[in-house]
């Protein structure tokens, strides 16, 4: 005969039960968890892995305690017009040379809005960044600028980058001064071929003169980056130029890899350009930013692939682990980087750069405008008000056009609610289960 567990068996079981433990809890003299996190990871007590992380990958600080972690505050430009068909986007580094400020930036001033890839003609921009060309401006305050116009016109057909010229980066080597962009022809777009071009000059105002060919170009066919190589960025780093950059392939679907990064070297601004074996050595981001930390390199990773939104560190430049996870972090960041061609061998950080804003939270198809970032990302200041977390937002940041329910799919999602909105199960055992 099967033997029955009725109520008061399971009863007494269960008090046995709680009984043993809490002799075995007294038995290893276990004290709670202390209110003060120690500085040192607690040893000879049970962790759970949550807990265990605090000390082997975080800290007991948290990100108050985390030089490589900072929130943003956003300030908007003064000195730049909003002007119709006018877009300014992907700044560059800023630089300050002789108590002036300058930055690069892609412009476009078209007769006509961006109408899509499939309308784009010879005077109709397919994209924001189609149809452009490297502008530039200055500052004597980082907050207002003045626009100085074109720093770099795109060529002349058949040259490369007749198309359109774009998301520029500036180096300073041996006193002359280069820039790097995106070239386009004959058309932009996600499968269109693009290397980097450069231009150079004795003076950050120039003038420039265009370098007649890529620099460097994408890869062979079936690889990472065989069709692009997107957002230059350069540093020196351990004697040599070296350009973080986004590659693509001409393949799409979810099979083939979408965002990642890689580097390439040189020892002369114009190459050649020797791509890391490594790469791609950063597996997400939506563009690059990179900068000197102490004798290494850290990254702000954003928007796209598995890692977005986090800031990260590779001791020799290329091997990326992540430090910090981000809110709200810029979009296309061009930081104000002071050595960032030292090769000191002590990066010291950021504290503020430019970035670019879409006012309509729109796509390709939109205007940008250019904005100023702050943060504490420097060894050489403290600013507390940046190291807290918990952001939080007002409604109108909920309930905007990018992130509200669409129609069609609150339709979608009434029609299956019979299929996922189950009756809510009771927990603990059923009478049945109780009286076995």
């Amino acid at each position: 005969m099967k033997r029955r567990w009725t109520i008061p068996r399971v009863a007494t079981f269960t008090a046995l039960l709680g009984l043993s433990l809490v002799a075995a809890a007294a038995e290893l003299k276990e004290e709670p968890f202390p209110a003060v996190m120690p500085e040192e990871k607690p040893a000879g007590r049970p962790l759970s892995a949550s807990w265990s992380r605090m000390w082997d990958r975080w800290n007991p600080h948290e990100d108050r305690g985390n030089e490589l972690y900072s929130n943003f505050k956003y300030t908007p430009l003064a000195g730049f017009s909003r002007e119709t068909n006018v877009s300014r986007r992907d700044p560059s580094k800023v630089l300050k040379i002789d108590g002036t400020y300058y930055v690069w930036y892609t412009c476009r001033r078209s007769e006509f809005p961006p109408a899509g890839l499939d309308r784009a003609t010879d005077v109709v921009p397919g994209t924001d960044w189609d149809l452009a060309d490297v502008w530039y401006a200055t500052s004597r305050d980082g907050f207002t600028w003045e626009e100085q116009g074109p720093a770099v016109r795109r060529p002349l057909r058949p040259t490369r980058g007749f198309r359109s010229i774009c998301t520029p980066d500036v180096l300073v080597w041996k006193g002359k001064y280069y820039l790097y962009f995106q070239a386009y022809s004959p058309m932009v777009g996600g499968q269109q071929y693009c290397p980097v071009m450069a231009a150079a000059a004795d003076s950050p105002a120039g003038p420039w003169t265009l370098v007649e060919k890529p620099v460097i170009e994408p890869g062979p066919p079936e690889s990472w980056d065989n069709i692009k190589i997107n957002d230059p960025y350069l540093l020196v780093y351990r004697g040599r130029i070296v350009m973080y950059y986004k590659g693509a392939p001409i393949e799409r679907g979810q099979e083939y890899v979408l965002r990642m990064q890689g580097l390439a070297t040189a020892g002369d601004p114009l190459g050649p350009f020797v791509k890391s074996p490594l790469n791609p050595v950063v597996n997400s981001g939506h563009e690059t930013c990179m900068w000197p930390w102490k004798s290494g390199i850290a990254a702000l990773v954003a928007l796209d692939g598995p890692e977005k939104n986090t800031i990260q560190y590779a001791a020799d430049g290329e091997n990326f682990q992540i430090m910090s996870i981000l809110q709200v972090p810029p979009i296309a960041p061009g930081p104000f980087i002071p050595d960032a061609f030292a090769d000191s061998g002590d990066g010291r950080g950021f504290t503020w750069g430019l970035c670019h804003i879409n006012p309509d939270g729109g796509g390709p198809a939109s205007d940008s405008i250019l904005a100023r970032f702050d943060c504490d990302l420097s060894l050489d200041v403290d600013r507390p008000l940046f190291k807290r977390n918990n952001l939080r937002f007002e409604a109108s940041t909920y309930f905007q056009s990018r992130l509200r329910l669409p129609e069609n799919l609150r339709r979608q999602i009434e029609h299956q609610r019979e299929q996922t909105d189950r009756e809510t199960m009771m927990g603990g055992p059923s009478r049945e289960g109780l009286q076995r």
